[in-house]
């Protein structure tokens, strides 16, 4: 599938340079093209499938217009408002980071959906969690979660049939998790560290613990209070 990916480039590269119509420079300008884009393709080719089903190709276009057509009008509603957030003299900016579960489990549509988020004005893929499948994603702003993950559901929707997943629209998508800036960590984690703080404060004398520098109590009281 690669090499098909490295000629594809050597292709691509005709029009992005805007060779002369004359065999010489055509031929030039593509063999220049596919020498760069084969060790390209090479190193990307675990993005690629070993076989290409032909047949999949006519069922995959409605769901590939429906998907580019949704990720446009995203990409220009979201370039007027942080292009308002920017210029309004509140700011109204309140970062966020979302654990965001995806349906699709393959990794072309899982990139897909992440490259897509990170393209889109006022939204970041920062990383990829593979036990959940889930998105960590960054937001300029979180006050309405459901806001920003509606239209990456819509996107899932479509990715679902184009990429031909096991999954469906029909199959409902686990519950998103919200992360403030001071926590930027999952509750689950800071949980465990704080019932493990809390157990070895446990062991010791009260007396002790009453007299231990105030900074390290008082940060321990403010992570167990939590």
């Amino acid at each position: 599938m690669w090499p098909v990916t490295g000629v594809a480039f050597g292709v691509l590269w005709l029009f992005v340079r805007g060779a002369e119509l004359a065999p010489e420079a055509l031929l030039g300008s593509f063999a220049l093209g596919t020498a760069v884009g084969m060790p390209l393709a090479y190193l990307s080719r675990r993005l690629y499938a070993d076989a290409i089903d032909l047949s999949r190709i006519p069922r995959a276009l409605p769901y590939v217009a429906l998907y580019l057509v949704a990720f446009i009008r995203e990409v220009i509603v979201a370039n007027l408002d942080v292009a308002y957030r920017v210029l309004a003299p509140s700011m109204p900016i309140e970062p966020e980071v979302i654990l965001v579960p995806l349906r699709v489990e393959t990794d072309l549509g899982i990139t897909t959906i992440a490259n897509s988020i990170t393209i889109t004005p006022g939204t970041l893929t920062l990383d990829y969690d593979p036990e959940e499948n889930a998105l960590y994603v960054h937001v300029i702003d979180g006050r309405d979660p459901s806001e920003i993950v509606d239209p990456i559901r819509t996107w899932e929707d479509y990715a679902l049939g184009w990429f031909d997943e096991e999954g469906s629209p029909d199959d409902p998508a686990a519950p998103i998790a919200v992360y403030p800036p001071e926590e930027p960590t999952p509750p689950a984690v800071e949980t465990g560290e704080a019932g493990g703080e809390s157990g070895e404060s446990g062991d010791r004398n009260p007396d002790d613990a009453a007299e231990g520098p105030t900074g390290g109590n008082a940060g321990g009281g403010d992570r167990s209070g939590r």
